[in-house]
């Protein structure tokens, strides 16, 4: 069993840097779904492609990422979702890598950071004004937000029963050990661990809920009884 202490500590040593952001991933999968396989990342020349097909270079970060996860669909693409490189884009100055899946929002990497190994990430949701749009600030580095990513993308995985989600309670969070945050305090997302359960809460209106057995992710319901996405 994964104690907070030792999540904790693993997350906080991803947030440093990419090599253990990719460290903590692998454990993170191996944990929560299943663990990481060769098969599961893109070949160097689908990559080049992409770049050859884009007229840059990819991100050291994201090429990393991309070879060690980047087909792992039950990790990366669930509601935001990670594009593959053949459908990677770029939009308004920047590089795009990751849609939610009914185009409410964008992630991207500003074409003049592209030449940083892990460059920082913007956001822009998508308006009905569109002279309102804008890339705005994500993350400071790509590697946190694709620990987000995965993070997020595996909490709400029910391709195996083991999710679920509901409007947010703030008295069932009270029984759960918080996590180092993943994102900057102004994106309200918070990480709680309990046994064999891992639960995001966004601001103070929703709750996900991930379980490593059905048991599990009862005892959860059974603190908040109503509202159930998956019940």
């Amino acid at each position: 069993m994964t104690t907070t202490s030792d999540m904790s500590s693993r997350l906080l040593d991803a947030l440093a840097g990419r090599p253990a952001a990719w460290r903590f991933i692998g454990s993170f999968a191996a944990d929560w779904r299943s663990a990481l396989e060769t098969s599961d990342g893109y070949e160097a020349a689908e990559l080049d492609a992409a770049e050859e097909r884009l007229g840059l270079k990819l991100p050291a970060a994201l090429r990393e990422a991309y070879t060690l996860f980047g087909r792992r669909v039950d990790l990366t693409r669930n509601q935001d979702e990670l594009l593959t490189p053949s459908e990677l884009h770029v939009y308004e100055d920047a590089l795009v890598y990751q849609a939610e899946n009914q185009g409410a929002a964008h992630w991207g990497i500003l074409l003049s950071d592209l030449g940083n190994d892990d460059p920082a990430t913007v956001m822009r949701p998508d308006l009905a004004d569109k002279s309102q749009e804008c890339w705005e600030p994500w993350t400071d580095r790509l590697s946190v937000a694709l620990i987000d990513l995965v993070m997020s993308e595996t909490a709400i995985y029910n391709g195996d029963g083991l999710s679920d989600a509901t409007e947010l309670d703030d008295s069932v969070l009270a029984a759960f050990h918080r996590l180092p945050s993943v994102l900057p305090a102004r994106h309200e997302s918070s990480w709680y661990l309990g046994d064999d359960v891992l639960l995001h809460a966004l601001g103070d209106w929703w709750l996900t809920v991930r379980a490593r057995t059905t048991p599990a992710l009862d005892a959860v319901r059974e603190k908040h009884l109503v509202g159930w996405v998956n019940r």
